[in-house]
């Protein structure tokens, strides 16, 4: 289920939006306020963001430029009031994807959230199909991999856990990220099980486990994985 943020301080055109992309199939979290979204995107993943440029707060357009500044590639539709030609090259320079004007049609938006989530799908599995480092490989379609000892298969959750980290290269990805986007929204697992699972990549993939270089732990936070 792909989950999606949606940040509107209108209550009316919220519940409309959050009971449409419900009924669509999609997971919505929704925030009232600026504050609010910054909070979730920060401990959250989600695939796609539909946001307010006037919230309280921070402005729609602070919270666009500071999801870009994160390297989150997660695409981001404007919907707002502000239709100036301006606003529209505002939102669009900050890394929107796509700009939308209130009022707005409701099938249009919803087959263009369902354009954007396909085509950012399409490219993160043709971009992370394998990946390379310190001398190790891994396929993510076959499972197959070359790490310290040789060749081994990894495991489907392993793959999923193994692409997530590598596709947010330098990025502290928490454990609550980890545990929506591997196990689910509705299956957690243990947080000792994330763990077990990065003691495991240290085994297949480090030079020396007890010091790794590839997989960091952030204390309290999460993990990160980094390409040295």
């Amino acid at each position: 289920m792909k989950r999606i943020l949606l940040v509107e301080d209108e209550k009316n055109i919220l519940d409309i939006l959050k009971l449409n992309l419900e009924m669509e199939g999609y997971e919505v979290v929704s925030a009232t306020d600026g504050l609010t979204a910054l909070k979730y995107i920060e401990e959250q993943h989600f695939d796609l963001m539909i946001l307010d440029v006037m919230l309280p707060e921070v402005d729609g357009f602070s919270i666009c430029e500071k999801v870009r500044l994160q390297n989150n590639d997660a695409p981001i539709i404007f919907l707002t009031a502000k239709d100036a030609a301006q606003d529209k090259i505002t939102g669009l320079k900050k890394g929107a994807d796509d700009y939308m004007t209130k009022p707005f049609n409701l099938e249009e938006l919803l087959l263009r959230v369902a354009n954007l989530i396909k085509r950012s799908q399409k490219q993160s599995q043709r971009i992370l199909e394998t990946c390379e480092f310190g001398g190790n490989k891994a396929n993510f379609t076959t499972y197959e991999a070359e790490g310290q000892t040789g060749h081994f298969r990894l495991t489907q959750r392993e793959a999923m856990l193994l692409k997530l980290l590598v596709e947010r290269e330098n990025e502290v990805v928490s454990r609550q990220q980890i545990l929506q986007a591997v196990w689910g929204y509705d299956v957690y697992p243990s947080t000792r099980t994330i763990d077990n699972f990065i003691l495991a990549f240290r085994k297949y993939f480090e030079k020396d486990p007890k010091n790794p270089i590839h997989f960091k732990s952030i204390r309290g936070v999460g993990y990160k994985f980094v390409n040295e």
